[in-house]
């Protein structure tokens, strides 16, 4: 039986006068990878900061489990291309770590054969992984990803998703992440949040996947690592993501996964 780590209950996140995330209500479950998809500027990263204690909501209540463990992979870290670090230095900064816990780490994510490279040299794919690599340091029982596969060439996107999953598989651990790609992350994923600022809809992938709807408006050929999300709303969004109209609609989104 999987077990709640984090609880968002009506999370309403204002700057100034724009509200970047709109009664927004879900569970994240032990060992379950939960991505959020949806377009640019529809609140994702903000909420992900909110999960992660870096914004605080401006109404609304987040819980976390007791001494939740929680390794991060932002979307970009800039590192100052004039200053010489190699992987295993950039694995050893602000923290007290053996070597051990490095090796385990980086032959987890197959870059240990980078150790003694400059982080300057690394390919998108690469960085990457040694990016994920810090955050399983810290030994996380929540790994949050922020557009993992950013910049990364297609191959590469396949590769590192399955890694994600080969992680979860491992660790038992729970993964949130971000992606706008709705072509590969659904093979690699329990459970799908859609959101435009407030949750437009959610659930798992392979039963939204079989929908007839989503056959009709994708089509019905899709490899396995091709899986795509059927984008069904029951209102639509003028240009700002506001809701023009809507029916019905639970904002509670505590979906289970099955594996």
């Amino acid at each position: 039986m999987n077990q709640d780590i984090v609880k968002l209950e009506n999370v309403n996140v204002v700057f100034g006068d724009r509200q970047v995330v709109q009664n927004v209500s879900f569970n994240l479950h032990t060992d379950c990878i939960t991505t959020l998809i949806g377009p640019n500027g529809a609140g994702k990263t903000t909420l992900v900061k909110t999960v992660l204690g870096l914004v605080k909501p401006t109404s609304g209540s987040v819980w976390r489990k007791d001494n939740l463990a929680i390794g991060y992979v932002p979307q970009k870290l800039q590192i100052d291309s004039t200053f010489p670090l190699t992987v295993k230095r950039f694995l050893q900064i602000s923290r007290k770590i053996t070597s051990s816990q490095i090796q385990d780490a980086v032959v987890s994510v197959k870059v240990a054969h980078l150790l003694n490279s400059s982080i300057h040299g690394l390919s998108g794919g690469e960085m990457q992984r040694v990016l994920i690599a810090r955050a399983l340091l810290l030994n996380p029982q929540l790994l949050v990803l922020d557009e993992p596969v950013q910049g990364v060439d297609i191959n590469g996107q396949i590769e590192l998703y399955q890694l994600i999953s080969d992680i979860r598989k491992v660790r038992k651990c729970s993964v949130l992440m971000i992606s706008h790609d709705l072509h590969l992350v659904m093979s690699a994923t329990d459970h799908v949040i859609c959101m435009n600022h407030h949750i437009c809809c959610s659930g798992h992938p392979e039963k939204i996947t079989s929908d007839p709807s989503y056959i009709d408006l994708f089509g019905s050929a899709s490899a396995k690592t091709m899986a795509m999300y059927a984008h069904h709303h029951n209102h639509n969004h003028d240009l700002h993501g506001d809701v023009l109209q809507s029916s019905d609609q639970s904002h509670a989104h505590t979906g289970e996964c099955n594996h």
